[in-house]
């Protein structure tokens, strides 16, 4: 049904390039015009049943195709945020606030379960640079540095002011990763508590991994996927930061390894792949840029919510709306 899926997409893509050469139009005019409403409802059928809900935003970014399915919902955007987290602290480094170079303490009171600094630095005494900080942010998802490059950045409103100086409506960031897991598990932060949320899940798995309809229902640190594809957009077009800090972001998102059986699981081996991961409760979200075999990229945002399935089926409808889209802008 899937693989069929993407047979059907790959043909009605080169059905619009005919149609549009005879009528000596731009593919894309066509594309935009004929083919989107199908290629969400493709997407709706790669998905159904794997999640509860999947939201989807893509656009090509040579010819500006877009396509959307769920395009204007809000979805919890987990950690997918850390991108405008880090977009506001760029921000103020390319205006000479801060530097890459900054050395930063952190405090006993600022450390939150996370992949790099709380798993691995026992001891008290850790400062990072800022240009560290934002890379474990990113590539590994560490819920400290988040916290702290927030703190930097000067919190939620400063991030949420820097997005609508942007023109990024339907965005919003209203806590750290602290406050978020606070709601989630129920756990306060700081370096006494990390064990808590471990025994939590060594005690009920399932918490971990299971759909919150009370949490996902909460409007805080909402995006619609249209929303975070405009971000990524107007991150890669080079009108939100200096050239210099675009690429240390983008370069930077390159190097994620976490969760690497969303986005880049279907595509073909070495398929150029920059992104952000996200994950909480019910939600697996993947967003990011992907390069096409023609050297066209296409920007991408995946974000599900409600889904009960197994974390695999989650992950496995990621890669199947990733490669659905590769197939068509491949094609288009």
């Amino acid at each position: 049904m899937r693989v069929n899926t993407r047979f059907w997409l790959i043909s009605l893509a080169l059905v619009v390039m005919l149609a549009s050469a005879k009528g000596n139009s731009q593919p894309q005019q066509v594309g935009s015009a004929v083919a989107p409403a199908k290629v969400a409802l493709a997407l709706h059928t790669v998905t159904s049943g794997l999640v509860g809900v999947a939201g989807v935003a893509a656009q090509d970014m040579t010819t500006g195709a877009q396509i959307f399915l769920n395009g204007d919902e809000p979805f919890p955007m987990a950690s997918t945020y850390k991108i405008a987290i880090a977009m506001t602290l760029l921000a103020k480094v390319d205006h000479g606030e801060l530097n890459l170079t900054d050395m930063v303490d952190i405090d006993d009171s600022e450390w939150v379960y996370s992949q790099v600094i709380a798993a691995n630095f026992i001891h008290q005494g850790v400062s990072l640079s800022i240009a560290n900080l934002l890379e474990v942010m990113i590539t590994q998802s560490d819920n400290t540095a988040t916290d702290i490059c927030l703190r930097l950045a000067g919190g939620p409103s400063a991030v949420n002011q820097y997005l609508g100086q942007l023109g990024i409506d339907g965005m919003r960031v209203d806590r750290s990763t602290a406050d978020l897991l606070r709601d989630f598990y129920g756990v306060e932060p700081g370096r006494e508590n990390l064990g808590k949320i471990v025994r939590i899940a060594a005690a009920d798995p399932n918490k971990a991994i299971a759909a919150n309809p009370e949490f996902e229902a909460d409007p805080l640190d909402k995006s619609t996927p249209r929303a975070m594809l405009n971000l990524l957009t107007t991150l890669s077009s080079g009108r939100a930061l200096s050239d210099e800090s675009t690429r240390l972001l983008m370069d930077t998102m390159m190097r994620t390894v976490t969760m690497p059986r969303r986005l880049s699981a279907l595509l073909p081996k070495n398929t150029a792949i920059a992104h952000k991961t996200g994950t909480v409760g019910g939600v697996a979200n993947d967003v990011g840029y992907i390069t096409l075999p023609n050297g066209r990229v296409f920007a991408i945002a995946v974000f599900t919510r409600g889904s009960q399935s197994p974390p695999s089926d989650r992950e496995r409808a990621i890669a199947e709306v990733a490669r659905t889209l590769y197939d068509y802008f491949s094609f288009l």
